[in-house]
């Protein structure tokens, strides 16, 4: 529940950091994204793309210690 709402977070912020590296390269100063569906379709996508970080890092945290005493290989 905690990964689900840090990803709805910084998914939004991501929003606007990419919309700041658009306009900074095309040389724009505004963002016009078609309507509010294009605009939580980019959030959606950034929610899924933090999500599944935070799945990734929170997995590994887990897992450390078990792979740090597991000298088999």
């Amino acid at each position: 529940m905690i990964r689900a709402a840090i990803a709805g977070v910084v998914g939004f912020v991501l929003i606007f950091i990419e919309s700041m590296i658009v306009m900074n390269l095309k040389g724009l100063e505004t963002i016009e994204y078609g309507g509010l569906t294009p605009f939580i379709n980019v959030w959606a996508m950034n929610f899924f793309f933090v999500f599944a970080i935070l799945t990734q890092v929170t997995n590994w945290y887990v897992n450390k210690e078990s792979l740090k005493e597991d000298k088999s290989f």
